[in-house]
């Protein structure tokens, strides 16, 4: 069983920043992919960007790309998300998400966050 737990959502203007952190605990976070996902009201969740097992590789969404930017810390046991350059259309609760499995890229997790609420406005 792993635990995630969310922090650092909040309320920013367009164009502005903010840094989202997940604490995990429960199992080897070494071989853990790590990810962030983000979910509309009424809408499916949205893959945002992912970490592999020990950080060797790192994905994003087209629409995140170059404006997020996914890291871990490994000895933390902690993954952090930089949302640079935010818009409206990034306004979701976001989750950390986790799975054992190695495939990569990911396809789907077992493990999620309660998720924290970010906003931007316009």
């Amino acid at each position: 069983q792993v635990k995630l737990l969310e922090s650092g959502g909040g309320l920013v203007q367009a164009g502005g920043s903010l840094r989202l952190s997940c604490a995990a605990s429960g199992r080897s976070f070494f071989a853990t992919t790590m990810a962030w996902v983000r979910q509309v009201s009424g809408e499916e969740r949205e893959f945002v960007a992912a970490s592999s097992w020990g950080g060797l590789h790192d994905v994003y969404a087209d629409s995140v790309k170059g404006r997020f930017t996914i890291s871990r810390d490994n000895a933390q046991n902690t993954v952090s998300l930089q949302m640079n350059n935010l818009k409206p259309e990034d306004t979701a609760i976001y989750y950390c998400v986790a799975t054992a499995n190695s495939r990569w890229p990911p396809i789907d997790y077992e493990y999620s966050g309660q998720g924290t609420q970010v906003t931007v406005s316009s």
